[in-house]
């Protein structure tokens, strides 16, 4: 494999240290496939986005990123994050409601705002020079869209280094017809942590691509853990060696250290939903609730038949919602790191019972974890069946020494983008050639495990296991040019990234 330089340093661009120009040039070093005119293409996004139903509610929503000082357990740390929390306030809205967010930016360098989860319109999708302007130090600009999509969603920075930060928060919608059915509604955050008790996710990548230089590379990776994937049938399955690549000593739940955790209180009998969301930047979770099964009702926003597990793994940029049934006592509700050391924990408390120390695993963390491939698509889910359009494949690969991740060979800097036609449904045959997981993420779309209209559920993001595979179906319902990239911060960083272009 042949690795060329980037037009730009894509280490600046993690760093934040580019203007929306230059950001603008690194997109542009990426051949363009797509035949639209920019003309055409915005043309086409202004009459998808007034096509869609509409409540005729209007929500108008104030967003400041700035610096925080946060309590970690009796250390006060700083921080950037949306407001005077971390997680940031969740903005919650109806399916077909116009939502009008303006953000503000406190912060001494540019940002912008993802909408992670949203087929939003493609010129409001956040992505600095791909669809969205970057938003300057001292700066606002206003998102305004159409909220198409049910679900558990989030937000958060689509700018370096920042996903590492406390910048992010739940993005809810509920269906017009939502169903309801339980007592309380909890929202569980998910996150590694770095800031003012380690080195930042620049210094982890500098010392990533340091020692592939030095040829430590492999010592690396050997030092990750190995154990099943967990993520065996519809060609998912395989050995795995993932640990993530980036070292943490803190791991937190609703922004909560374990010594200090989020308590969550409710009654004996009563039903309670979680809906649960990785934020993190390199860790997957496995997750459990002490003494209890979750019934898993939903995944990345769209309602699955329902499935009772002990145990639930989730990939960065994936989102669960699970119905459980509470006993007395008091729960530590636990996210343990797949593959290296480190637990958060919540608890739910519903009478009285001894809290159990901070470093308490739960019997259930011994089980085998549920993933996505086990699900099905609960009724009136699956997206219209079809025969794919087109096929195209999805290879997923990289090295740590050099320290470079690609997609079907190539860094982003060089990317061939995907394409496809407007009305079509192509089939992404995802490969991953490599000893890690990668958590895939589509932007502007969701896609169906499977075939178009089959059994498999729908996601915008997949952890796909090493040496695994799977095949997806995109609807192109969406219009725009849209971003696929590997939500690891530091993959993205190193090049796992590329495009899914609309044509004429």
């Amino acid at each position: 494999m042949t690795i060329r330089h980037a037009c730009v340093s894509r280490r600046q661009l993690l760093a934040g240290a580019l203007g929306a120009g230059a950001v603008g040039v690194l997109a542009a070093c990426a051949p363009d496939t797509a035949t639209s005119d920019p003309a055409a293409l915005a043309s086409a996004v202004a009459a998808a986005e007034k096509s869609r139903p509409t409540t005729g509610t209007l929500q108008r929503v104030t967003l400041t990123a700035a610096p925080l000082q946060v309590d970690l357990a009796g250390r006060i740390v700083t921080t950037w994050a949306y407001g005077d929390s971390v997680p940031g306030k969740p903005i919650r809205a109806t399916v077909g409601d116009r939502v009008q967010v303006m953000v503000q930016n406190g912060l001494p360098e540019p940002t912008s705002v993802h909408w992670h989860g949203l087929a939003i319109r493609n010129d409001m999708d956040g992505v600095p020079g791909l669809t969205t302007a970057e938003i300057a130090a001292g700066g606002a600009f206003e998102y305004d869209f159409v909220v198409p999509d049910a679900g558990t969603h989030w937000f958060h920075p689509h700018h370096g280094a920042q996903v590492d930060r406390g910048l992010y928060a739940p993005f809810i919608v509920d269906a017009a017809d939502e169903p309801g059915g339980y007592d309380h509604e909890w929202i569980l955050v998910l996150d590694d942590w770095s800031d003012g008790i380690g080195p930042s996710l620049m210094e982890s990548y500098d010392a990533l691509v340091a020692a592939g230089k030095d040829g430590d590379g492999m010592g690396h990776m050997g030092g990750m853990g190995m154990g099943g994937s967990g993520m065996g049938g519809s060609g998912m399955g395989g050995m795995n060696m993932d640990g993530g690549d980036v070292d943490y000593s803190l791991y937190v739940i609703n922004g909560r250290a374990p010594a200090d955790p989020d308590v969550l209180t409710a009654e004996p009998g009563q039903k309670v939903r979680l809906r649960i969301i990785n934020a993190a930047a390199d860790s997957v979770f496995d997750v459990a609730l002490a003494g209890h099964q979750l019934l898993i009702t939903h995944t990345d926003g769209y309602a699955v038949n329902p499935v009772p597990t002990s145990l639930l793994r989730l990939g960065m940029g994936e989102r669960y919602d699970a119905v459980v049934t509470l006993e007395d006592g008091v729960f530590p509700f636990v996210a343990r790191r797949y593959g290296k050391p480190g637990l958060a924990r919540a608890l739910v408390r519903t009478g009285a019972g001894t809290v159990p120390e901070a470093s308490f695993q739960p019997t259930e963390l011994s089980g085998y974890p549920l993933t996505a491939d086990v699900l099905s698509a609960a009724p009136g889910t699956a997206l219209p069946a079809a025969d794919a359009d087109t096929s195209q494949d999805v290879v997923l690969s990289g090295s740590m020494a050099p320290y470079v991740w690609t997609i079907n060979g190539r860094t982003y800097d060089e990317t061939v983008p995907l394409t496809v036609a407007a009305g079509q449904t192509t089939r992404l045959r995802v490969m991953n050639h490599s000893m890690m997981a990668h958590p895939l993420h589509l932007h502007g779309h969701t896609f169906q495990l499977g075939a178009a209209g089959g059994s498999g559920t729908r996601k915008d993001t997949v952890l796909v296991p090493s040496m695994g595979a799977v095949d997806v179906a995109v609807l192109a319902d969406n219009p725009g040019r849209w971003m696929l990239h590997c939500h690891t911060a530091v993959h993205m960083e190193a090049g796992m990234m590329t495009r899914l272009d609309y044509t004429t």
